[in-house]
């Protein structure tokens, strides 16, 4: 843990990542009314915006969050299980995002999820120590009850990894396929060590009762491919939010 600190505390140094303050539902996230994150219709709108929307002002367990200090240990075991299939990648104007065939499953303690979808912020949504890294990546998963459980994957720059060979779509509504032998398990790192809490979607309509498992090892991505996701989404991130006494959980 105390690595993946340094690691943000590196970066924030070399002026790569911000300090301080800095979706969302599975689909398709403009069915709703229009919201984004600019001064007159940002998050600190949103609730005003439209009705549905109401939980992103009133919620007591909404994401992302802070995370600092020492966590007590969570004895729940996380497997993910991805498999290659059909993909692409679409810019929904709010992020970008990559479509996946079903298939792909995740496991956290005795619930089961499926992979639905994963997109990009930046920067990144969860901070640590009041830290942003560059980029972040959310796995959105939900199991046969209609439950969701987010995946959190932080990148921070460094040599070209898996994020380097997806092209980004630059404008909103284009789309772009990644072929029949995507494996979403190229964009996560060797292990699994994480840390969880209860938490909410970060975009309208900030419903409750997501699993959140931020992943403690961080994966890399060039310069150039951060630069240009930056470029395309501008800045897509909800601000943190008070723990309002959660307990954050980390793996052995």
């Amino acid at each position: 843990m105390a690595r993946f600190f340094m690691i943000a505390a590196a970066l924030l140094t070399a002026g790569l990542i911000g300090a301080g303050k800095a979706p969302a539902w599975a689909e398709d996230r403009q069915e709703h009314a229009e919201w984004g994150y600019g001064a007159g219709d940002g998050p600190s709108r949103w609730a005003d915006i439209s009705p549905e929307f109401a939980t992103c002002a009133s919620g007591e367990e909404q994401s992302p969050i802070d995370i600092a200090g020492e966590h007590p240990i969570s004895s729940s075991v996380l497997k993910i299980d991805y498999a290659r299939g059909q993909a692409s990648i679409v810019n929904l104007g709010h992020t970008v995002q990559v479509k996946v065939a079903p298939g792909n499953m995740l496991t956290f303690g005795d619930a089961k999820y499926e992979l639905l979808q994963f997109h990009f912020h930046t920067p990144s949504e969860n901070t640590f120590h009041g830290m942003h890294f560059p980029l972040e990546a959310h796995f959105v998963h939900r199991d046969e009850d209609g439950n969701l459980a987010v995946v959190a994957l932080m990148v921070r720059p460094g040599e070209a990894g898996a994020l380097d060979l997806l092209p980004v779509p630059a404008k909103a509504g284009d789309e772009e396929a990644l072929g029949k032998d995507f494996s979403p398990a190229s964009m996560l790192p060797p292990e699994l060590a994480y840390l969880t809490f209860a938490g909410s979607l970060t975009t309208p309509p900030c419903s409750e009762g997501v699993r959140w498992i931020v992943l403690k090892e961080t994966v890399t991505a060039s310069i150039e491919t951060l630069s240009r996701l930056s470029e395309v989404l501008g800045r897509n991130n909800r601000p943190v939010n008070p723990l309002n006494g959660r307990e954050v959980r980390e793996s052995h």
